[in-house]
């Protein structure tokens, strides 16, 4: 590997610490719902809130991201956002009250746009035959904080429970959810120490006239003699761009009638994409998990396979990708996603629940667990009515914050086959939709009108993904969790049907090629 190529190489691996911090952000909540939740006393909604808050804070993010990357650069833009991780780390770690730690949530939302501007920055400043592999350890490095977070969830979790001096000191028992939320400080930090050493955009630097500025940063990537030949393209890139469309009439071409399929298999594939339920699993999975009586140490640990099958499943999409193409990946997939979250939908339906003397006696750290006798011999096939039955007698407080424990004891079903199939609709997610949803809508849009499109459905995915987030509680309290992954794969195989009909192969096409295919004449 050349200096220049290890360069690139270092700019990326930096700027792609920001889509690890978004990982660990995203996923380290997971482990503190419980916990949170009791002490703060939340209802459903609030947790949604709390859960949805950072999908919140990117939708407001995106535009003002869009706006501050041009305006400031890329790389302050950058800068900026890892401070916001910085602070939302530390004031959700802090937080006294549920609107405290709701706000410190969202502002940590509108550092999510952190991947839509690496991405970028990255596609800027590698060489071309290195842009592919580098703007690919953005979806890699997400995995990892995935799994990461995962971990340390797990590992806190552990440690809550031990006796030793330290843990005693730090009052561990009670603020171990506060140190889950507060540990993204510390990469949070170091991703900010680390942006100081990366170049300015060059793609910038000529927006902005400061091509001589723009041939000093692209000469730390590229040879001498190719960097001429790089600005000039940039610069009749520019000339391009400002002699192009307007907002409104690329908005009034990706409506027309001409775009009609484009714009179909755009919206089904941002919609679909969320309507999996992945961030509702991904977040929420330990609470998930303690309902199949899984008890909340095993909860936890069950965990660290979703983010370790979805890191390998992503780098196994990754590789394949330009071999087998985008359109089997994605049918088959979305065919197991259906398949594998129906199955979980059936495992919850046939659960029963029911009280004995036995499971009573081992619930030792229910308060008032006597009261649980007059269920004795009860049995109940609804996982709603169950909750219900046991807020009337314990309270509701009470029967939610030692749902776990009760759930352990008393439910039966076939746990092994849920849990199989939730980790099969992850491996199907990120070897599929998950990744793939991103290179499509970089290819089925025009360049004349790509620049509005692709953000335009950034915005729509994420204002779905917020939804989803805040509507799974909600859902698992109403309509239980039978009910709540059937929804799931009805509107998953609605999206199968269209893709089925309209989505066409676009590996080893060109724009103008695939264009051919999707605009109606």
């Amino acid at each position: 590997m050349t200096k220049k190529q290890k360069n690139a190489f270092l700019y990326a691996l930096i700027v792609a610490l920001g889509s690890f911090v978004f990982g660990l952000d995203a996923v380290l909540i997971s482990g503190g719902f419980k916990f949170i939740t009791q002490e703060f006393n939340l209802t459903a909604s609030q947790v949604g809130l709390i859960g949805s808050g950072p999908g919140i804070g990117v939708l407001i993010a995106l535009p003002l991201t869009a706006f501050s990357s041009n305006k400031i650069g890329r790389k302050l833009t950058l800068q900026i956002i890892a401070v916001f991780y910085i602070v939302s780390a530390v004031g959700s770690a802090l937080s006294t009250s549920f609107m405290s730690l709701f706000w410190f949530r969202l502002l940590g939302g509108l550092a999510f746009s952190s991947v839509t501007l690496a991405s970028m920055y990255i596609g800027e400043i590698a060489p071309v035959e290195q842009r592919g592999k580098l703007v690919s350890t953005l979806q890699i490095n997400m995995g990892i904080g995935f799994t990461a977070a995962y971990l340390i969830n797990y590992w806190i979790l552990q440690q809550m429970g031990s006796n030793a001096a330290w843990v005693q000191d730090l009052n561990l028992v009670k603020t171990g959810w506060r140190w889950m939320l507060g540990i993204e400080t510390i990469p949070a930090v170091l991703w900010f120490v680390l942006l100081i050493l990366i170049p300015k955009s060059p793609a910038w630097l000529v927006y902005k006239g400061r091509v001589d500025d723009a041939k000093k940063s692209l000469a730390t990537v590229y040879l001498e003699s190719e960097v001429e030949v790089q600005v000039d393209q940039m610069v009749e890139g520019v000339e391009k761009s400002d002699s192009s469309k307007s907002a409104a009439s690329q908005l009034k071409e990706i409506f027309s009638k001409r775009m009609r399929i484009v714009l179909i298999l755009a919206f089904t594939l941002a919609v679909v994409q969320q309507f999996t339920g992945m961030n509702a699993v991904m977040i929420y999975a330990p609470t998930m998990f303690e309902q199949l009586g899984l008890g909340t140490d095993a909860a936890f640990s069950s965990t660290i396979w979703i983010g370790v099958i979805g890191l390998l499943s992503t780098l196994l999409s990754l590789s394949l990708i330009d071999k087998l193409g985008r359109r089997p990946l994605v049918i088959g997939g979305l065919s197991v996603i259906i398949l594998s979250v129906s199955i979980v939908s059936y495992g919850f339906k046939q659960a029963s629940y029911k009280v004995t003397e036995q499971a009573i006696e081992r619930m030792k750290e229910v308060p008032n667990r006597s009261n649980l006798s007059v269920l004795i011999g009860e049995e109940f096939t609804s996982d709603i009515e169950f909750k219900n039955t046991l807020s009337k007698i314990l309270g509701v407080q009470s029967a939610r914050d030692n749902a776990g424990v009760i759930f352990k004891e008393t439910a039966t079903m076939n746990s092994m086959l849920i849990l199989i199939s939730i980790l099969v609709f992850i491996a199907a997610f990120n070897f599929s939709i998950g990744p793939i949803m991103w290179v499509l809508l970089s290819e089925i849009f025009p360049i004349s009108n790509r620049g509005v499109a692709i953000p335009l459905f950034a915005l729509l995915s994420s204002t779905v993904s917020a939804l989803v987030q805040y509507l799974f509680p909600l859902e698992m309290e109403y309509f239980g969790a039978a009910t709540t992954f059937i929804i799931y794969a009805g509107i998953v195989l609605v999206g199968l049907a269209i893709l089925i009909k309209y989505l066409v192969e676009t590996k080893g096409l060109s724009l103008e090629e695939i264009q051919q295919k999707l605009t109606i004449k």
